[in-house]
Parts: C-alpha cells; structure tokens; sequence
C-alpha cells in the first residue's frame, strides 16, 4: 500500500494510453499523476476517494480525474470481480496548441473542471461507457475519433457532479510520499496485532499529536479509522473461506467480537454474516 507517484506512458503508436484492467481482491493504494485519467468501472462496487471526497460507487461509476489529484485505487475494498475501462493522457496529447483551437473551446473548460474531479450520470454516463467498451476493438486512429468524441460527450453534459472544491490544491512532496509509504506498509505487514500509533509516529519522525494531524490532512482519514478499514476489508476476504466469524475477528487483530461486528457494520451496512450471504446471492 503506497502514496506513490505513478508513471504512465501512452501506449505504442498512440497519444494516450488505454487499459482494459481487470482484478480480484485489489490492494489499496493512494497514488497521484500528471496526466488526465478518465475511469468507467465495469464491474464491480467499493469505495470512492478523490482528492477530498469519499463515498461508496456502484457498478457504472465514470469519473473524469486531473491532474496531480489524488485518489485511491478503484479496486480497493472491492470484493471479487472487478473490471474497469481507463483512459490515461496528458493536456497536450495532441500538441501544445491543440486545446486553444476554437473547436475546443467547452473542452478546454472540461479539463480545467476534472482538476476537481467529475463523476457523471444519466444519459450522459450511458453514451460514454458504451463508446470507452467500443474503443478497445478499434484501431488507433479510431480510438482517438472515438476518444473526442467522448470528450465532446463530457464537455456539453449537465450530467455531472465536481468532487472537490475549485481552491483546494494537493500538493505532494517526496518527503510526503516517504512518511505515508512508511505507514502504509508497517500497517499491511502489523494489522493482524495491536498496531502501536507510536510506532508509527516514530517511523514518521513526527510526535504523536504531530503525527495524527498529519496523517489526517493527507489521507483524509483518522488512523484509528484507517487501521480499522484496512481490518474490516480483509474479513471480507476471509469470510469467504468458510472460517468462523469468531476466528476472523481475532486473525485481524480486533480483540473482541462486538467491537469488531460494530466496526464492520459501520463501514460495510451489514453485519459480516449478512454482508457474506448478500455476497453469494
């Protein structure tokens, strides 16, 4: 689990880069990048976190995201099968001069709104899913005609929420970067035992009180909070394997069965044994 800076490079005779990702049981990650990333989620629910804003999306979700915004992974707390379709590109795929074209004009002001992040609806939604599904038969060149059109689609929409305030900037450093990673990875490697704060804190260089501060501004989350999510989304894993609810509240390192029921109706809306029935139906 890293805040990390992700390298993308457009795809062999292509401007931008198009994946078709498909996963099972995700890792959680917090990651930023340059370029522009448009993700349609085909299959599969779980837990939406860009920039400042949280929520639970359904299958469907089509978010349009900046540049340099931060977000989780859309497979984290994703149970099964999951399939997104994702396209990745920088402003200037096309040429510096490209988006001051007058025919660009609503797209450009696209792309100056998704630095809050864009998740659409309706119609709007429907038409550019089909059109990203499409895109992966197609040539090339294809692609690209297809692509603006999506952008098209996108830009002349009122189908459309902005995620996160236009004045709030997240600026990462490597020194950022270094202290999360740090935290991230003692918490996968310890979750199963007391994970000690002031273990953390150290790892950070920071006091306790410093560190809680910290770690809430960056991740938009109490570690308390943190360390519990990461508990609850791999008893989700475990229920799965016919262990006794009893034996998994123990495996990861809840100390006693109400707490740990509570906690996963908390984040999950059920309890663990309706979330597991409901997951098999």
């Amino acid at each position: 689990m890293k805040v990390e800076y992700e390298k993308i490079s457009p795809d062999t005779g292509s401007s931008f880069r198009l994946i078709n990702w498909k996963s099972e049981n995700d890792r959680y990650f917090w990651h930023y990048h340059p370029e522009y990333e448009i993700v349609f989620v085909k299959k599969g629910s779980g837990k939406l976190h860009i920039g400042e804003h949280l929520k639970n999306y359904e299958e469907g979700e089509l978010v349009f995201i900046g540049p340099d915004l931060p977000h989780t992974g859309f497979g984290y707390g994703v149970i099964g099968e999951h399939e997104e379709i994702v396209v990745q590109l920088r402003k200037d795929f096309l040429g510096e001069d490209f988006m001051q074209k007058p025919e660009m004009e609503h797209i450009r002001i696209l792309f100056e709104r998704a630095k809050q992040g864009l998740s659409f609806h309706g119609k709007a939604r429907k038409i550019v899913a089909s059109k990203l599904q499409r895109m992966l038969a197609l040539s090339h060149f294809e692609r690209l005609v297809e692509l603006l059109n999506i952008f098209h689609t996108l830009a002349t929409t009122a189908e459309f929420l902005v995620l996160n305030a236009a004045d709030k900037r997240f600026d990462f450093s490597h020194k950022d970067e270094d202290r999360i990673n740090k935290v991230y990875e003692y918490v996968e490697h310890n979750y199963q035992q007391s994970v000690d704060i002031q273990v953390v804190a150290d790892l950070t260089n920071l006091t306790i009180p410093s560190f809680c501060r910290y770690f809430k501004k960056i991740t938009h989350l109490t570690y308390t909070n943190f360390v519990n999510e990461y508990r609850i989304n791999q008893a989700c894993r475990l229920l799965f394997e016919n262990k006794p609810i009893a034996d998994i509240c123990f495996e990861v390192g809840f100390n006693n069965i109400s707490h740990f029921n509570k906690t996963f109706k908390q984040l999950k809306g059920k309890s663990p044994r309706e979330y597991k029935t409901a997951m098999e139906n």
